[in-house]
């Protein structure tokens, strides 16, 4: 996706091409001749690559010795070790005791450390303060599809971010900080994904990151064996990973790298496959599974007012931005999804009506207006607890209702919307058994990859580790505490490295 314009001044992309701008020891490495491993190579550059990256890269957290934090319980915590680093603590013993809108008990630690009082509505600056220790840099090697900032990239710029704009920040550069100096603001406190990306983006250059980051880089293999010797004589007492794949070139090249490594972070989130509703018909060209197929219809005039209505599946948010768009351009839209508009599993359900107006006001759509009810929102149709059993060449949508009566309807478009599954076909049995329960399919919702929750490792396979969506965290502000869990785990594990 092309990348909205650069403002005067402003600094350009973080990653240079990677043929060019790799230093010699990262030449080495994406050569197969490499002899000596890299400690840590992390796949996916997106919220949780760049925060672990940073925190590899020698930025080292400690606690502001003249500030109180409001939790009285962490304070007293944080007072029983003035001058270490969170890095070097307990996280265990740290986090015992925290809650808040996350499973994770190192992401509560780190969200409560960045943002004290955020739950409360408050703005209480960090309790952290941010040391460069080069000594303690561990070299690593990111690898990414996209530019640092990862699926941010793939995102309608204008769409606004579920999360407020200060939760999707990363430490020691606020988002509200970096948005004044390119003299742009909040939109109700939220900001936009096209902000958002390039908020990342530069984060990795202010940082001083862009070194380990390696742009248009496609995985196709991880794999891993029983300890081995390097060419040095030095056992190593781990598995080694071997981590192969392609780099994507201007000229249409695909110039093979092969990597190797002792530590694996898997941190590809989960947008890579859309799920489907394994329907004949599915396979139709009128089927898509982003908005972006809608926005381009739009723009090419093959739906228009006039047209035949879009046909919206999913009770999501994705759902709801497709309806807000067509309703933005007065296209017609069926809206058709599973569940009662009354489950209190529905997202909109659990969002705040005063920071998402926008969303409730598509669930009082959805709500008052079905298909049986005279419509007092022209050009949109709702359909709930409908499944959707056909679709047909000539554009006919074949439903089943509540009562099991079928229903047939004639659209333009077609927008699968009910999610997505991570794409970890690189990994031996595409990562199936490295999942909560191994006999189901892996799902960020209903079975993340299990791991250890204050290191983040993988339970069944050492040196592997997993943050982000594939173990649960889903939100920007919650990730980073994986990412913490991992760097203090690694650290551990290279100082007991041999010279």
């Amino acid at each position: 996706m092309a990348l909205p314009p650069l403002p005067p001044g402003q600094l350009p992309a973080a990653s240079p091409p990677p043929a060019t701008a790799m230093s010699n020891w990262r030449k080495d490495h994406l050569g197969a001749s490499s002899v000596e491993p890299l400690p840590v190579v992390i796949i996916g550059n997106g919220p949780s690559g760049i925060c672990l990256s940073y925190l590899l890269s020698g930025y080292t957290p400690y606690v502001k010795p003249d500030v109180a934090h409001p939790h009285p319980l962490l304070q007293r915590k944080l007072t029983e070790a003035p001058g270490v680093s969170v890095l070097d603590q307990d996280l265990d013993y740290l986090s015992e005791g925290l809650e808040g809108r996350c499973q994770s008990p190192v992401a509560l630690l780190f969200d409560a450390l960045l943002r004290p009082d955020t739950d409360f509505g408050g703005n209480m600056e960090s309790v952290l303060t941010w040391k460069h220790q080069k000594e303690r840099a561990i070299p690593h090697m990111v690898l990414g599809r996209n530019l640092p900032g990862g699926a941010w990239h793939s995102i309608e710029g204008s769409m606004v971010t579920l999360s407020q704009g200060q939760w999707m920040g990363l430490p020691d550069l606020q988002v509200k900080e970096w948005m004044c100096r390119r003299r742009r603001g909040l939109r109700n406190s939220r900001a936009t994904a096209g902000d958002i990306a390039h908020y990342y983006r530069d984060y990795v250059t202010k940082k001083g990151l862009g070194h380990n980051f390696v742009s248009g880089a496609v995985v196709t293999a991880v794999e891993w064996g029983t300890p081995e010797s390097s060419g040095s004589g030095v056992r190593h007492p781990g598995p080694l990973f071997q981590v192969s794949g392609f780099l994507t070139a201007e000229d249409q090249s695909r110039p093979p790298f092969s990597l190797c490594a002792r530590n694996v972070v898997l941190a590809t989130g989960t947008s890579d496959s859309p799920a489907r509703l394994g329907i004949p018909g599915e396979a139709l060209p009128f089927v898509h599974y982003e908005l972006s197929a809608l926005e381009a219809a739009v723009r090419a005039g093959t739906v228009s007012p006039a047209s035949d209505p879009v046909l919206i599946v999913g009770a999501g948010l994705s759902a709801a931005d497709a309806v807000l768009y067509a309703r933005h351009y007065s296209i017609p839209a069926i809206h058709a999804f599973r569940r009662p508009v009354h489950d209190p599993g529905l997202v909109f359900n659990q969002l705040p009506k005063m920071l998402y107006p926008e969303y409730h006001k598509v669930h009082q759509m959805m709500r008052e207006q079905s298909i049986l009810s005279p419509s007092p929102y022209e050009g949109y149709r709702s359909l709930p607890e409908h499944q959707l059993l056909l679709l047909k060449e000539d554009r006919q949508a074949v439903f089943q209702d509540p009562k099991g009566l079928q229903k047939v309807f004639g659209v333009a478009l077609v927008l699968v919307l009910i999610g997505s599954h991570p794409d970890l076909s690189f990994l031996p049995g595409a990562g199936a058994n490295l999942a909560m329960d191994p006999d189901q399919p892996l799902s960020a919702k209903r079975n993340p990859i299990d791991v250890d929750p204050f290191t983040y490792q993988s339970t069944h396979q050492e040196g592997l580790y997993a943050v982000g969506p594939l173990v649960g965290d889903n939100f920007v502000r919650f990730v980073q505490g994986g990412a913490l869990a991992v760097a203090s785990s690694l650290l551990r594990k290279e100082a007991r490295q041999p010279p």
